[in-house]
């Protein structure tokens, strides 16, 4: 279940493909390009703490990291986290996407073809973990259809050390896709 889960994806002009170290450098200057945003993030993927934040993220033996590209240009990154066989149960989260991407429906695109390989990988449920002070991916989760299920007070310690609270999202097999809206 988890190998093929770790496979490259492709869907509607997007991929997303398994990290490997050949991507890192071209990762690291996307990530870079908005050194702010990462204040929301659990993990520092800007220029300082980027090495360290992907490094730790590679090292989770329940996790799959991706690179992401549009046609053959680099987007963002993405993961699936807390990978649970035993639930059927695994998260997506750590998505990133490069600021001149943001708005044009690659968000919509990269999560319906991740979402649908977990569920034909056997998955059943697909947590999304926001921090509460992100409002656009609060809007990004709402938009995809996913089922806000309340909110994880004083969850965890970001890398800046505030105390994040958690909006928990899902969505289940049995539910999906929801009606189509408008990107």
């Amino acid at each position: 279940m988890t190998g093929e889960l770790e496979a490259a994806m492709t869907r509607d002009g997007v991929r997303a493909e398994p990290f490997r170290e050949d991507f890192r450098r071209m990762l690291g200057k996307a990530c870079a390009e908005d050194c702010d945003i990462w204040a929301v993030y659990a993990n520092d993927f800007g220029p300082d703490g980027f090495d360290a934040s992907l490094d730790s993220y590679l090292a989770k033996p329940d996790a799959h990291t991706f690179v992401l590209f549009a046609e053959d240009e680099i987007v963002g990154m993405s993961s699936y986290l807390n990978i649970d066989e035993s639930r059927l149960a695994l998260e997506i989260g750590g998505t990133y996407y490069r600021p001149k991407f943001r708005g044009t429906g690659i968000n919509r695109r990269i999560k319906d073809m991740m979402i649908r390989h977990a569920f034909d990988c056997g998955f059943l449920r697909i947590e999304f973990r926001v921090d509460a002070r992100n409002a656009r991916s609060q809007a990004a989760m709402t938009k995809l259809g996913a089922v806000r299920e309340g909110v994880m007070r004083s969850d965890r310690t970001t890398w800046t050390g505030h105390r994040r609270d958690t909006v928990l999202y899902s969505i289940l097999k049995a539910e999906w896709p929801p009606a189509q809206t408008a990107d």
